[in-house]
């Protein structure tokens, strides 16, 4: 599969899914196949206390990561006791999460473990650069429905899984898929400008056009953006977000007859949670949208079996992402076979 070897060029790759049983684990537990033939050293952990075995919604088993030997892993103390594996403890985190410290240990064989790792974005940061100065890669299972965990402020690469949990529609999976592609291609700021920026984690800014003067608009929330109208575009029509670009944003900004004039920046995509619709209109209309980090985007896995007991058509699946979207799409059990 052409994507693993374009892995080996980042240092820490996320895998993230759509959805619940969108295949991301599947994906996640392929790649480190694959690169434990290459003999490289992987490190590999999660983001999220999830620990249940068994999905409670759907009632579908929840899959093991399997690792090989000298792989290194992060779990939490309760979820180590159950791996099924022979290991040895290299570190205990000075943190807990609900399921108990986190354990660093190395893998003496092959086997089954299941994962449980930071439960904050900084703590995450802190894990991958620690563990990365013993390994060639580190890999990160996304929790579900958590892409801020793949922010490119956190991993440096990611791997999308998609499928039809999100859909028994092909177009429909297709067009949510593609939308969350396109964010990914967000364009960046300069330099200059993400350099002040970057060090902000709350609130909404102006920047003042020519002299890029960041103003505070002291805006307690987003939530309640109609009641700011006047203070939030007073200033300038270019506006960074430290939080979520919403849809009530768009929505006030699109009921103005200038649309095309106002720019909004934001960190990442992952922060962009307003609708397809109101942000392709935004967009269609000249509006802009900036990130301060670009996503470096690898491939799209495809789970074409959903949990309720449906399945689309799997060549139907693949031709109709890979006619819309530029990257390697595989399903994984096609290649793993």
């Amino acid at each position: 599969m052409p994507f693993v070897k374009d892995i080996l060029k980042y240092r820490s790759v996320s895998f993230v899914g759509m959805d619940k049983n969108a295949g991301k684990t599947e994906a996640l537990n392929y790649v480190i196949s694959r690169l434990h033939t290459l003999n490289k050293t992987i490190g590999v952990t999660s983001i999220g206390i999830d620990g249940e075995t068994l999905d409670q919604v759907t009632s579908t088993s929840k899959p093991m990561v399997f690792i090989y030997p000298n792989t290194l892993f992060v779990t939490s103390e309760k979820l180590y006791e159950q791996k099924q594996i022979v290991s040895q403890i290299e570190k205990l985190s000075l943190y807990s999460s609900s399921l108990g410290r986190l354990v660093t240990a190395r893998s003496l064989c092959f086997g089954n473990v299941m994962l449980s790792g930071p439960t904050s974005t900084l703590w995450l940061k802190e894990l991958i650069k620690e563990i990365s100065e013993s390994c060639d890669i580190c890999l990160i299972d996304g929790a579900l429905s958590r892409k801020s965990f793949a922010s490119p402020s956190i991993t440096e690469a990611m791997i999308l899984s998609t499928g039809a949990v999100i859909s028994a529609n092909i177009d429909t999976i297709t067009n949510k898929t593609k939308f969350l592609y396109d964010m990914t291609k967000l364009p960046k700021v300069k330099n200059e400008l993400k350099n002040k920026l970057s060090s902000i984690q709350q609130g909404i800014f102006a920047i003042k056009e020519e002299s890029e003067e960041i103003i505070d608009l002291n805006i307690p929330s987003l939530l309640m953006i109609d009641k700011y109208r006047d203070k939030l575009f007073g200033v300038s029509k270019t506006i960074y977000i430290a939080g979520m670009i919403t849809d009530k944003l768009l929505e006030m900004i699109l009921s103005s007859k200038n649309t095309g004039d106002y720019t909004l920046i934001t960190k990442d995509f992952t922060h962009v949670f307003s609708s397809p619709l109101n942000t392709n209109r935004f967009l269609s209309q000249g509006g802009k949208i900036l990130c301060l980090y670009s996503t470096q985007l690898l491939a799209i896995t495809i789970n074409p079996i959903s949990p309720l007991g449906f399945k689309v058509d799997n060549q139907a699946l693949l031709s109709s992402l890979r006619d819309a979207i530029p990257l390697p799409i595989y399903n994984i059990r096609d290649v793993s076979q």
